[in-house]
């Protein structure tokens, strides 16, 4: 929801947080840790031209999920894994039409992160069915799908339950 006015956001906010909340799946808001905080999610994901990490962790608290994007960069996701982020995200690994990637990621630097690092790391970038499981297997601790859901043939709760079978 990138380009909506931050009361479509809160309202759809409002609605979809304790449907998530209520099966133990954290509320993550994208770009904005000031609505974040302002809804009490669960947290907040950063990008590269968002709120500086320490800015946006001083927004949410402490006891908040940060995540930052690091697109194809081995020293960004060392900043941030030091800063503190609770998780790092490496992409676009694979073609997407839901924004335009400002970098590509090949699935050795994923599987490089996954073994040397103990932070998270989160894939990111045209992401289906399809294509998941070279990512899962490379080490990928968790999937940021947005189309792959919402087009899937079947429909976004079949393709959930076709991504969680990958896991």
């Amino acid at each position: 929801m990138k380009d909506v006015s931050d009361n479509e956001i809160l309202r759809a906010a409002e609605i979809i947080m304790p449907i998530a909340q209520d099966r133990d799946v954290a509320f993550i808001i994208n770009d904005r840790p000031d609505l974040a905080h302002m809804l009490r999610a669960d947290g907040v994901h950063i990008g590269r031209e968002d709120t500086p990490y320490d800015e946006a962790r001083e927004i949410v608290g402490k006891n908040a999920i940060v995540g930052v994007t690091c697109h194809n960069s081995r020293d960004l996701a060392f900043a941030a894994g030091e800063a503190g982020a609770d998780y790092i995200a490496f992409g676009a690994f694979f073609p997407t039409e839901t924004k335009i990637p400002k970098a590509t990621a090949d699935i050795e630097l994923l599987q490089w992160w996954a073994e040397t690092m103990t932070v998270p790391v989160v894939a990111i970038g045209g992401i289906t069915t399809d294509n998941a499981k070279p990512l899962i297997d490379a080490g990928a601790d968790f999937l940021a799908v947005s189309a792959g859901v919402w087009n899937y043939k079947n429909g976004p709760q079949a393709a959930v339950k076709a991504f969680n079978a990958l896991f």
